[in-house]
């Protein structure tokens, strides 16, 4: 079935090729779909192109199709083209005449983009969950080694004391960033498109206030051109917010792949969360943060895939739109099982006491000692000299405390402010009122 075809039968090859993943990836906005369906349908009724006997019947149907997907009986069937017409089929199958009035003033074009805005918003939410379960587990795990010293790298060699607290707390801060460009996405998704029709509105007065009331969008997009136009800006500008948080994640990684390696031995993790070697028997890989850092660096990729896929693309639906589907569905399930895993591994972390004993470490302090030299009041470059020479001598002693104590430094790491502004963001994410009209409107 296609909503579109009149007469005549498109040759299977191209059927094929124009297809492509779209059944398959429509599966996922099953749900979403029939909730397009059943504000749209609310909306006919109100301005009389709907009965209310033939409303009450789509509505009730809609809603044992939206209970059919729930527990997982849903299917888009051979030679239904996608889920917009295998509901649509089901619901004309079902209750006859009443099913084919419910895409009045809708296009294919209008149902696709309510349904992505409804699918973005359902797995922004899910991000956003898995990122603050990693968020309170960084700043679980700063507190708890908050006295325990690391070296600090520069160039990758030793630089300075750290702590790891500042390390953990480091990367909660940089959720904390990755949220705010996730509130971006999400109010950019929170806009309902749907009566935008074909790209360029209908004839019909109808009401897109109501929809978007029904369906706990935030606001609209206003102009119907721009409601089409916002298809692949959107996509680009969720899939910033992803990378962001995929960079974080990255980098994380990258630095747990090092501490645990045998010359650092700053971290490790228990023998069943590694893998072995087919022929070395001491081998303990930390495989689930290498996939990590792959995964998340292929996520990093995703923006400028989509902008590639939309540039220089005039006002207007094209076919090439399509496509997004197949690069940023993925990522949402990718991203989200990089985030639980790196909780659950982090969960299971065990950290090294007294790091810094180590002789190699000595020269970490010499920083300390010129700032004790400035305090005693000698000018910092002849500090830094003094300081220096006895290093070439072999005369260096590191200063038995490191004294950090300003704002977010290894002995004021300000956990709480960070705490305080991550808390702050998330509160601004509607997830509640979007909650509570889905709810209405399926009940």
């Amino acid at each position: 079935m296609k909503l579109w075809q009149k007469d005549k039968q498109v040759e299977k090859s191209v059927e094929t090729f124009t297809v492509g993943k779209d059944r398959e990836l429509d599966a996922e906005m099953a749900a979403f779909d029939v909730l397009g369906s059943l504000a749209h349908t609310r909306m006919l009724e109100s301005i009389n192109l709907l009965s209310k006997e033939d409303l009450d019947t789509v509505q009730k149907e809609l809603k044992n199709i939206y209970n059919e997907i729930a527990a997982g009986e849903f299917t888009i069937e051979d030679g239904v083209e996608d889920v917009h017409s295998q509901v649509e089929l089901l619901l004309t199958q079902r209750i006859g005449e009443a099913g084919k009035k419910i895409h009045s003033g809708r296009s294919r074009n209008d149902q696709v983009l309510v349904d992505l805005k409804l699918y973005f918003r359902s797995q922004i939410q899910r991000t956003v969950e898995n990122t603050e379960a990693l968020f309170r587990q960084l700043i679980t795990l700063s507190e708890e080694h908050k006295n325990k010293l690391l070296p600090g790298y520069t160039h990758l060699q030793i630089a300075m004391p750290s702590s790891f607290g500042l390390w953990f707390g480091a990367y909660a801060e940089s959720l904390v960033d990755d949220l705010e460009l996730m509130l971006a996405a999400w109010k950019v998704c929170n806009k309902n498109p749907l009566g935008s029709a074909a790209g360029y509105g209908s004839s019909f007065p109808l009401n897109r206030t109501m929809t978007t009331e029904l369906l706990g969008f935030d606001s609209l997009n206003y102009n119907v051109v721009y409601a089409q136009m916002g298809r692949g800006k959107t996509e680009r500008i969720l899939a910033q917010a992803m990378s962001s948080i995929a960079a974080t994640l990255a980098k994380l990684s990258m630095d747990v792949t090092l501490f645990i390696n045998q010359n650092f031995a700053f971290i490790s993790f228990p023998d069943e969360l590694t893998t072995g070697s087919s022929i070395m028997p001491h081998k303990k890989n930390p495989d689930v943060f290498e996939l990590m850092r792959s995964r998340c660096n292929k996520i990093q990729a995703l923006p400028n895939e989509i902008a590639l896929m939309t540039t220089n693309l005039p006002s207007g639906y094209h076919r090439d739109l399509q496509l997004l589907k197949e690069n940023l569905f993925p990522a949402f399930q990718s991203l989200n099982e990089c985030l639980e895993m790196a909780v659950f591994m982090l969960q299971n972390i065990s950290v090294k006491d007294d790091i810094l004993k180590d002789e190699k470490y000595l020269y970490l302090f010499s920083v300390e000692a010129v700032n004790e030299e400035v305090l005693k009041g000698v000018p910092f470059r002849e500090a830094y000299k003094k300081v220096g020479l006895e290093i070439e001598k072999g005369e260096f002693k590191a200063p038995e405390k490191v004294q950090h104590t300003h704002e977010g430094s290894i002995g004021n790491l300000c956990n709480k402010e960070i705490g305080a502004a991550f808390q702050s963001t998330l509160s601004s994410f509607n997830f509640n009122k979007v909650e509570q009209a889905i709810q209405q409107l399926v009940s």
